[in-house]
């Protein structure tokens, strides 16, 4: 990394403190509760000015839109700030959705959590002899929830790609059953999602032996 840069938020000198919005004073960050109101009731703030939240453009678009239907249209959905995918481009990508796996632990408890990992390599990589075990995928799934998927991770090709598919299944319940009753489409990288059978806690060797 040659160089990396955020953006800051500037809060500070638009007048909030003139009608009692709070915002965090280190980052100038806005606390808000579960529908992006602040502390004074008719004070709403969306974007990467929320403390906490993911600081992505389709976030803040999802997050004004529902906002706006919510106000005006009768509509009472909330933006789920949790099951959402993003990328790394990184020459070698990294996507995940849901929740990193120390989150995970911090919200459910590592006792109820199943992890299921295993390396893998592109098949198109074994002509050029590229990388093996070069590339990871992990599902984290909650036990007391039918084994439901919480978390999605994978660094190789086409993260972006493989992550925003999945992500809807996140959405729609996705469980570790139903990844295991799911044809893979052979030879791509998504596939190694339906073939997991590897959990971390089992300490067993995650390295793949062929196609």
């Amino acid at each position: 990394v040659l160089i990396a840069i955020g953006r800051d938020a500037c809060t500070r000198n638009i007048g909030l403190h003139t009608i009692g919005v709070k915002i965090n004073e280190k980052n100038g960050k806005v606390p808000v509760n579960d529908e992006e109101q602040t502390n004074v009731p008719y004070v709403y703030a969306i974007g990467d000015i929320l403390e906490g939240k993911l600081e992505l453009t389709p976030v803040a678009i999802q997050a004004g839109r529902l906002l706006a239907q919510r106000l005006y249209g009768g509509s009472s959905r909330k933006c789920d700030y949790i099951n959402v995918p993003t990328t790394v481009f990184t020459p070698l990508e990294y996507g995940s959705c849901g929740y990193p796996e120390e989150r995970a632990i911090d919200e459910y408890g590592e006792q109820n959590l199943e992890v299921y990992h295993t390396l893998f390599w592109p098949l198109e990589w074994t002509v050029p002899g590229r990388g093996n075990n070069t590339c990871y995928a992990k599902i984290i799934c909650n036990k007391q929830d039918n084994n439901r998927v919480i978390g999605l991770h994978v660094l190789g090709p086409n993260a972006g790609e493989v992550t925003q598919g999945f992500a809807a299944a996140i959405k729609c319940g996705l469980t570790k059953e139903l990844l295991d009753e799911t044809i893979g489409i052979h030879p791509t990288c998504a596939e190694v999602f339906t073939t997991m059978n590897i959990t971390k806690s089992s300490g067993q060797d995650i390295t793949q032996k062929g196609c």
